[in-house]
């Protein structure tokens, strides 16, 4: 299941291997806007996947166990974006004085955690590379995503369209970029070649253009609409 405006980007970094030296690699992500209102061209996902040089055989890049937290407060999911290599863990805090159930039914990382009271957290471990989109069953305003990537090379974009991919060794890699609803705004210009020397390296800019698309209200985790919650006390505010 995919949303509308969703664009996953290949590209084709090619250098040269055999070597530890490592450089940051950066660039700005640049959206042409198409509503009004500030700019903010941050929470645009850049990783780098290696590949092995012509010749050679593939190598296994050992990825960083990391934990992250995206915490249930005020109705909502904080922060809203997440990047997570494969084989971490997010934890999913409840600080609300009230119930939530936090799911996923997309990519392989299927969850459910349940219903689960306030002052109260679930793990989960996200395996597998993809884009998870994680809802609550009870409040259905409230949304987040994860992208779980299988490299240890990536980064986010700030408000600015800044970011910095550090510690990247020269060598080949596919570079892939994804936002929730920017797509490409020159489709044919890509996927193009890039060379990583040893010194730093810029991608350049990269350029998106908003969508028109808007994001279709989602289904709880039985597949069907949401109803309007009973009264009582655990759904208080």
């Amino acid at each position: 299941m995919m949303r509308p405006g969703i664009v996953i980007l290949a590209f084709c970094v090619l250098g040269s291997s055999g070597t530890a030296e490592v450089t940051s690699v950066s660039g700005v992500v640049s959206v042409v806007r198409k509503t009004k209102g500030p700019a903010d061209n941050g929470e645009v996902a850049i990783w780098l996947t290696p590949l092995a040089e012509p010749g050679q055989r593939s190598h296994e890049t050992p990825l960083p166990r990391v934990q992250l937290k995206i915490v249930q407060k005020h109705k909502r999911f904080e922060p809203h974006f997440l990047v997570v290599p494969v084989g971490s863990a997010v934890d999913f805090p409840n600080l609300d004085p009230f119930f939530h159930n936090v799911f996923s039914l997309f990519n392989g990382n299927r969850f459910d955690l349940g219903l689960y009271e306030a002052g109260t957290s679930r793990r989960v471990p996200f395996t597998r590379p993809g884009i998870c989109y994680i809802f609550c069953n009870i409040h259905p305003e409230m949304s987040a995503v994860v992208l779980v990537v299988d490299t240890p090379y990536y980064a986010v974009s700030n408000r600015a369209g800044e970011f910095t991919v550090p510690n990247v060794p020269e060598g080949r890699y596919v570079l892939s970029v994804w936002h929730e609803r920017y797509t490409l705004e020159r489709p044919n210009d890509f996927p193009r070649d890039v060379r990583i020397p040893q010194a730093s390296a810029s991608l350049g800019v990269i350029r998106l253009i908003e969508s028109d698309q808007v994001i279709v209200p989602h289904t709880n985790k039985y597949g069907h609409g949401y109803n309007p919650p009973p009264p009582g006390p655990i759904y208080k505010n």
